[in-house]
């Protein structure tokens, strides 16, 4: 048995997040999360809302409440959604936290006792119309290496260029829209990322095993123009983690908080002490997850990201880590992903553009989002959700085969046999266990070594071929006809395709976890222990008793087809 930790990039807390955002982190955790639980590994799946930062402080004041009730009621939105989309974390945490406050203070100290943080005398914007200085995301303006007119002062979303807000074109105040600008002194904190580029680059070449599109992210940043630049880590807000040096004051600092980017990682950390906390446990139970010093240096720590997050997770948040030099867990493997674009443009929460996930689930239930979503993950390139295509999906895929075959062979046998597993000659039952498992077999070995490598598309249409088997198997065997002149050899040929409609409900449980606990309930199947040879076929013993399930996936017509393409057709209100 393994120890794995996982995490997945936390979401903003200002908005409710469009599924783009759902398919390039969270999801794909969860699957892997899940499928390692079956397999009978130990796993740590955290995550959180990301609380602090422009963002927050924008959105509460669109919604007109003070930002610290506004964050509390999104975060509830934000766990709602995730148990609709069946996102199954050991704990959902809260940057906000005290926790998160007392880690990240304490790593700052860290960091300074090091030599790793050092106060800068800089330049940032102001505004006079709104009578504050105006942090990165404050600030909108044209984007100088792409041209796109409403990148953010810290990165462009467009081309995901790192920004500084002086560099943008006819800036403008994202409070005010004012573009009453000036530029004043200011000091700040800047953690000296650069001090630490070779250890880094180090480090990074031992992860061979990497994705190219993680590790071409990094090597970029770390090598292109003047390599990694020290970046600042406070920022004049109210809102945020207060600027000190462990539990010490920090002169000359007071009323500045941390910069989101660098406390919102450390919550990763954080969520397991939240955890632990909120589960009446011991430190040294979070401890074994993240501390080397503690047991921690047998675990496998995976983190699921877009790309836009990979300079974050493959340098900043390392580089805190490493600085801080006190046996904390590095991440051991980053799977990252590209952009899910929406049926001709981006999805955007700022733009309200796309299909957002409390809508998503007012339509369909989960496991169509869910398989869809994981079946077309953006792994090697940007993919893109039109509605023709997932409606394709959805009816060949969960419809017309999954579906198909358990309707098929539960109807079948209800008229023939009754709702129990049919009794047969036990060679007749072996022959037709053997036969079936030839085929199931080697897909079941590639299923499993495709999910383990968290190729998710692949593992996808791999779980799809198992399905297309059962078909076939019925289709082929034909035990309509062999009843007529030989009810025994049905029998075995029914009760070979029972038993595998059964383990189609525990293959198929990291992907589509509610049809499979449907269908697990329909079958009366107790044992989801993962399989691993022919005898797994013969789970449901003669005489086991099952009900017809309902239809598993209702296919989606044209006329709702159109309709939701007309509702969603890239605006929100």
């Amino acid at each position: 048995m393994a120890r794995i930790l996982i995490t997945s990039a936390i979401p903003y807390i200002n908005g409710i997040k469009h599924l783009g955002n759902l398919v390039g982190s969270q999801l794909p955790a969860d699957l892997y999360a899940r499928y390692m639980r079956q397999r009978g590994h130990e796993v740590m799946f955290l995550c959180a809302t990301d609380e602090h930062g422009t963002p927050a402080e924008l959105a509460a004041a669109k919604a007109g409440k003070p930002v610290a009730e506004f964050c509390a009621e999104m975060h509830e939105v934000q766990a709602g959604l995730a148990r609709g989309f069946r996102l199954s974390f050991d704990h959902f945490g809260r940057s906000s936290s005290p926790q998160n406050h007392q880690l990240t203070q304490y790593f700052a100290g860290r960091l300074a006792d090091a030599g790793l943080i050092e106060e800068v005398s800089e330049r940032q914007v102001y505004s006079n119309a709104d009578g504050r200085f105006l942090p990165d995301r404050y600030i909108e303006g044209t984007c100088p290496n792409c041209g796109y007119d409403k990148a953010r002062g810290d990165q462009c979303e467009n081309c995901t260029k790192q920004l500084d807000p002086t560099d943008l074109i006819d800036p403008r105040s994202a409070i005010s829209g004012s573009t009453d600008l000036e530029v004043c002194e200011t000091k700040h904190l800047y953690l000296r990322q650069s001090a630490l580029r070779d250890q880094l680059d180090a480090w990074i070449d031992t992860k061979s095993d990497w994705p190219v599109l993680t590790t071409s992210i990094a090597k970029k940043w770390l090598h292109d123009g003047d390599g990694l630049q020290d970046r600042g880590i406070t920022r004049d807000l109210n809102w945020g983690v207060p600027v000190r040096k462990g539990t010490e004051d920090w002169p000359g600092m007071e009323g500045k908080v941390f910069y989101v980017w660098f406390d919102a990682p450390i919550e990763y950390i954080a969520a397991a002490v939240e955890w632990a906390d909120a589960n009446g446990k011991a430190d040294a139970d979070w401890q074994r997850w993240w501390r080397t010093d503690k047991g921690a240096d047998d675990v496998r720590y995976v983190q699921f990201m877009g790309k836009d997050n990979v300079p974050f997770h493959t340098l900043s948040f390392p580089a805190t880590i490493m600085g801080a030099d006190d046996n904390w867990k590095l991440v051991d493997y980053i799977k990252s992903f590209n952009y899910l674009n929406y049926d001709g443009g981006q999805f955007s929460t700022s733009q309200g553009r796309g299909i957002f996930q409390d809508q998503a689930l007012e339509i369909l239930p989960v496991d169509y989002w869910r398989w869809w979503l994981l079946s077309h993950a953006p792994e090697s390139s940007d993919s893109e959700f039109t509605w023709e295509n997932f409606q394709s999906s959805v009816n060949k895929d969960l419809a017309d085969v999954l579906g198909n075959f358990v309707s098929r062979i539960t109807k079948f046998c209800r008229s023939k046999f009754g709702e129990v597993v049919p009794d047969a000659p036990a060679d007749l039952a072996r022959a037709e266990r053997d036969a079936l498992w030839s085929r199931i077999g080697p897909l079941l070995k590639e299923y499993e070594t495709q999910m383990e490598a968290m190729e998710v598309r692949k593992s996808a249409n791999t779980l799809r071929a198992i399905w297309v088997v059962g078909n076939e198997y019925l289709q082929e065997a034909a035990p309509w006809s062999v009843f007529k002149t030989d009810a025994d050899r049905a029998a075995a040929i029914v009760a070979t395709a029972l038993n595998l409609a059964g383990l189609y409900a525990i293959l198929s449980a990291p992907f589509i976890p509610e049809t499979s606990e449907t269908l697990g309930r329909a079958l009366n199947v107790t044992d989801f222990d993962w399989p691993s040879g022919v005898d797994d076929l013969a789970r449901l013993p003669a005489g086991h008793g099952f009900v017809v399930p309902d239809v598993l996936f209702a296919k989606i017509s044209d006329e709702d087809r159109e309709a939701w393409q007309e509702r969603f057709s890239g605006t929100r209100a």
